[in-house]
């Protein structure tokens, strides 16, 4: 690929009472621009993740990042939408405008107010990211979805309590060395493990902590390309960059398999010249545990069907044999939908130029993100590494 990420910024995720999308973008573009040692002035383009729907009042919100500064009046700037991907979309959008050289330097921002709405309208909002007109009527909402998807896993291969759990586990874990994660906390196996009244079902056989958390959050990145960012302090560059979409419906496709992911992990690696043990961590979507468990089979760390061997013998931890999630995950981060995937690459980022502090992993010199909207729908892979 031609374009490396040269400054970042990452507001905390959680409950921002006092904020509106406004506000969130306010935290982090500026910064994120300031961090690569340039002036607003110098940035060519500006791209906002922002998945909004009913969540925020403000529609029509890309021209809102020109607020932060006087100085972006007048640059184009572009809202892109793509469900709980939305974030590694407006990435994508980016590295397209640098290969076409159309900009030199680009803004990419990720951003969602979430917590505004109740619990009900969250989950008819989120259930948007559905094929509505067959999945509306699942009980539960976007949580039910993935609980019908556990459900046929686990008729398929076996109850997979215990790996979901020692997922959870391993993000919650993972997540109280993050200083952006919405809960950082130890909530240990036994308790995700076992339901309670603090940690009940919720649909089909996931429980609370199965669940990624509602949040408000942004973050932001610049990018640049490769002669440019050679002079620059830091540069992380892509690799490779993937974007398989898979179809809408449930219906359609074994909804145990996620093969629009596969297909990404595929295209990813092959463009990147490397295989998955070449990675030395990885960020992966787990807004449910089940979607990280069968992310582990599509991305060929188990075979199909074996995904709970990698949970469950410490495989995926910190310091085995492909870290995934060393940030913690949606699942202890939280997941802001427009923030998540620029968050995902952050993220990465920061473990590739050394900057990761307590997140840190040993030696990190490749890394992996995986960001999907919908069920598999829309699936986007990165590999990065430092540029020098």
């Amino acid at each position: 690929m031609t374009a490396c990420i040269v400054g970042w910024s990452h507001a905390p995720f959680g409950k921002h009472e006092d904020d509106d999308v406004e506000s969130l973008v306010a935290k982090v573009a500026t910064q994120a621009v300031a961090d690569a040692g340039l002036s607003p002035e110098e940035i060519d383009e500006i791209y906002l993740g922002n998945f909004g729907e009913d969540f925020s009042p403000q529609g029509f919100p890309a021209s809102l990042v020109l607020q932060t500064n006087d100085a972006f009046r007048f640059k184009p700037a572009t809202r892109v939408e793509n469900a709980c991907a939305t974030g590694s979309a407006a990435v994508h959008q980016g590295l397209k405008t640098i290969a076409a050289k159309q900009g030199r330097f680009v803004l990419v921002v990720g951003v969602e107010k979430m917590t505004a709405l109740g619990g009900k309208e969250i989950g008819n909002t989120l259930l948007k990211a559905s094929y509505v007109k067959e999945e509306s009527d699942i009980e539960g909402g976007f949580a039910g979805v993935f609980g019908v998807i556990a459900n046929n896993y686990f008729q398929k291969h076996g109850d997979q309590s215990d790996a979901l759990a020692a997922i959870a586990a391993k993000n919650h874990r993972n997540g109280v060395a993050n200083p952006y994660a919405q809960m950082r906390r130890d909530l240990g196996y036994d308790f995700c493990r076992n339901e309670s009244e603090k940690n009940p079902f919720v649909a089909g056989p996931l429980k609370r902590t199965d669940c990624s958390l509602v949040s408000d959050g942004a973050a932001a990145l610049v990018l640049t390309d490769v002669d440019t960012a050679l002079a620059m302090d830091k540069a992380i560059v892509f690799r490779a960059a993937a974007q398989v979409n898979d179809f809408l419906p449930l219906s359609k496709r074994d909804i145990t398999l996620f093969e629009g992911c596969e297909q990404a992990w595929k295209q990813a690696l092959g463009q990147a010249g490397v295989g998955l043990e070449d990675l030395s961590f990885v960020e992966t979507h787990d807004c449910f545990t089940i979607a990280e468990l069968l992310e582990y089979e599509a991305m060929g760390l188990t075979p199909r069907g074996q995904g709970a061997k990698a949970a469950l013998e410490g495989w995926t931890e910190k310091d085995g044999k492909l870290p995934i999630n060393p940030s913690g995950g949606l699942k202890s981060k939280g997941h802001p939908i427009g923030a998540t995937g620029v968050s995902m690459h952050v993220m990465s980022a920061m473990q590739l130029s050394g900057t990761a502090a307590d997140m840190q992993v040993r030696d990190a010199k490749l890394g992996g993100v995986f960001n999907m909207g919908g069920a598999a729908v829309a699936n986007y892979v990165s590999i990065l590494e430092p540029l020098r």
